[in-house]
């Protein structure tokens, strides 16, 4: 898996996403399954979206006692996602317990990835709400160092830590950044973000892009825009 585009479908049913993807005529973006979407139409979405030709990034962000998530990973296994993510801040005993649900018994699994701080949370946001006190790009790195040693793929982080994710935990270390706009863009809820010429410059893996693609007026146009910039 290279540098690519994700497209979030945040779309509240499957029709209503059938109808946005079936618009990129000849193209099978690489997409991510939210927890609206999930939601509404369960695993029958992955499924029916895998058996189109999409790569899908699960995005379900599970957060739970380690037995629990262990268990739940072994069901999202059968999905055939290619990504699922977890939070960091459910400890290393949560991720390793994730790690091996999700692991089949033939030993092959999606990459599994862990959400550091989201990008809707800023520093005085953190401090409080979360009672952290240290600067935010810290707290990120020490989660992908934590997510790092419990055997994960990569993070999800903002495009403004990215470089320093590589730096810190390898250059093999996935980053999958959301908080992408375009320069000329609506920034919305979003507090920590990038363009993405500026992600693809200091080194994100993948970017995630939402309603600066599903909200456009010509939402093929901005995909191959973001596509432009990004991978060129």
């Amino acid at each position: 898996m290279g540098k690519d585009v994700i497209i979030a479908c945040d779309f509240a049913s499957a029709a209503e996403t059938f109808a946005f993807l079936d618009r990129f005529t000849g193209r099978k973006p690489f997409v991510k399954i939210g927890m609206e979407l999930f939601y509404a139409e369960g695993p029958a979405i992955v499924r029916e979206l895998k058996s189109r030709g999409h790569k899908i990034f699960l995005d379900l962000k599970l957060h739970d006692i380690p037995n629990t998530v262990k268990k739940a990973m072994a069901v999202l296994s059968r999905l055939d996602a290619d990504v699922v993510n977890v939070h960091a801040a459910g400890t290393t005993a949560m991720m390793e317990a994730a790690l091996e649900g999700l692991t089949r018994p033939d030993g092959t699994r999606p990459l599994l990835i862990a959400v550091t701080q989201l990008t809707s949370t800023d520093q005085a946001a953190m401090e409080r709400d979360l009672l952290i006190r240290e600067p935010i790009a810290d707290v990120v790195m020490h989660y992908a160092e934590t997510a790092k040693n419990a055997g994960l793929d990569g993070v999800v982080c903002s495009p403004l830590e990215a470089e320093r994710v590589h730096e810190t935990c390898g250059r093999g270390f996935l980053t999958v950044t959301p908080g992408i706009r375009f320069a000329d863009g609506e920034i919305g809820d979003q507090k920590r973000i990038m363009t993405p010429a500026e992600a693809k410059r200091i080194g994100s893996d993948y970017i995630v892009v939402g309603r600066p693609i599903t909200k456009a007026d010509d939402p093929v146009a901005a995909y191959e825009r973001c596509i432009a910039e990004f991978v060129g």
